[in-house]
């Protein structure tokens, strides 16, 4: 592992200790007392971000050092199977409002990474040094609430979508994949209602997303096609329609209920051409003090033409196959509600794989606007050479095991998650590299993951981040992949 790692790991774990025996110390000699009144730098931020009743505004900026192996290879003999890197996010976003109940909305974000190994990426290219990206408009909407004096609300423009638990949206949660955790946002338009009186919120949304970052608002710095590899958000352009309810009026449960269409149309080559169909459902709830679960499922029909398709699991690259595929997520938790806020959770997780012995149809769960790191930051990176070189396409698995979280200190956070992995099909059809796959196997291995989170104040928050998969019998090579990360958030 590089120094710098090291350095910026080491420096993150003193801080958080010396935070900790302070505040321990603190406990210790001092009995409670009450708040202390906001600090003169903290009306003095109030103020600048809030100088008007007409306008906020804000920024932050974050500091990541990455370092992972073998999470794309999968093979620790080949070229750049290490990598090394820092991340520098910074962003600025606004909300005015003209008038009562309206609101515009915009966020500016922009990154660079400096490599410290040769680089994966194919835009900067196999070097070190830095790589300096683009900078986006990521928000540009406008919002229009209680209109007409009912539980009625409009967005329309560039905006982040989610449904579900927040970090844990499952199927809709990230329109734009290909840029890591950089952007989340969705070109859209949403209505909302609340009605209060059956406890049921409905949600509809149109999608028109482009696979290029500055297909119709230019970007800060090249990202078309220009430069040497285009910068792209999906692999192809993307239309859909979403149907949400949710409704709370049996006790201590919720039941939400969903449809979503999703049509693609290839941009690059390894984009699809499709029109998907999801049906699904959630139910959540705290049927007793200490307990709360939740369990959702999904069914997904209509037809797809994927020319990445291995020539031995299609009859042709230009045919369109009929989709027939499942998934199912779910959680159990018991919460001890002591002073460490301990919690135990049950994981568990189910997406079909496409098999092989069906060429006309196509089994493989698609996870439509669910690309991104929900529950591993590390294990999205695996699916590039799996599943037509797209990372974070995740399919043809079942996962579960436990998961542990505590707050041993005030602001400070702890969880440990393991997870058993196997895949229902032993033969990812879209493989890029047959040497990396046994074709035989169903156990993909053993997954460990460990986080560390502290905040400091308001203004600046941490974490330490680990990651290992113990590869299984789904893998030509058994090497471990390794993932490292330390950040440091500041936030104005």
């Amino acid at each position: 592992m590089k120094k710098s790692v090291l350095k910026l790991i080491v420096g993150i774990a003193v801080f958080a200790a010396t935070s900790a025996i302070t505040q321990a110390q603190t406990a210790a000699t001092t009995p409670a007392a009450p708040a202390a009144p906001p600090s003169a730098f903290e009306d003095f931020v109030k103020q600048a971000k809030n100088p008007t009743d007409w306008l906020t505004w804000g920024a932050d900026v974050r500091f990541r050092n990455e370092y992972g192996n073998n999470n794309m290879t999968l093979n620790e003999g080949a070229a750049r199977h290490e990598q090394d890197y820092f991340r520098f996010r910074e962003r600025i976003w606004a909300s005015v409002m003209p008038v009562t109940n309206v609101s515009v909305n915009a966020r500016f974000s922009g990154e660079q990474r400096e490599w410290m190994k040769p680089s994966s990426s194919s835009q900067y290219g196999p070097r070190s040094g830095l790589e300096e990206r683009y900078g986006i408009l990521d928000n540009a909407y406008v919002k229009w609430s209680n209109i007409g004096g009912v539980p009625l609300s409009l967005s329309a423009g560039r905006q982040d979508v989610q449904f579900g638990e927040p970090m844990n949206w499952w199927l809709v949660g990230d329109g734009t994949p290909n840029d890591g955790s950089w952007t989340f946002f969705l070109d859209s338009i949403r209505a909302a209602y609340d009605a209060k009186d059956i406890q049921t919120k409905v949600d509809v949304v149109y999608i028109y997303q482009n696979a290029r970052p500055d297909e119709w608002i230019p970007t800060l710095g090249e990202s078309g096609d220009n430069t040497p590899v285009p910068y792209n958000l999906t692999e192809q352009n993307e239309q859909g329609v979403i149907l949400y309810l949710s409704n709370k009026s049996v006790k201590d449960m919720q039941i939400d209920g969903y449809f979503i269409y999703k049509r693609d149309a290839k941009e690059y080559s390894n984009g699809d051409n499709a029109n998907i169909y999801t049906i699904g459902s959630k139910i959540s709830g705290t049927p007793a003090p200490h307990l709360a679960y939740s369990v959702e499922g999904a069914y997904q029909f209509g037809n797809k033409q994927d020319a990445t398709v291995g020539a031995a699991y299609i009859n042709s690259p230009t045919d369109w196959r009929q989709i027939n595929a499942y998934g199912a997520n779910g959680k159990l938790t018991y919460l001890f509600k002591d002073k460490y806020n301990n919690q135990v959770s049950l994981l568990g997780e189910f997406l079909s794989g496409d098999d092989p012995n069906t060429k006309g149809t196509d089994e493989m769960f698609d996870i439509l606007w669910g690309r991104y790191p929900r529950w591993s930051e590390m294990y999205i990176y695996s699916y590039i050479n799996e599943t037509s070189k797209k990372n974070g396409q995740m399919n043809n698995i079942i996962r579960f095991g436990p998961n542990w979280t505590c707050t041993p200190i005030k602001n400070t956070t702890f969880s440990a998650t393991y997870n058993a992995m196997f895949s229902p099909v032993d033969t990812p059809t879209r493989q890029q590299n047959s040497s990396l796959f046994t074709d035989s196997g169903n156990f993909r291995g053993h997954y460990l993951q460990t986080i560390l989170k502290h905040k400091f104040n308001d203004h600046v928050s941490a974490h330490l981040w680990a990651e290992f998969v113990w590869m299984g019998d789904y893998y030509q090579q058994k090497d471990l992949m390794t993932f490292l990360r330390a950040e440091i958030l500041l936030t104005f």
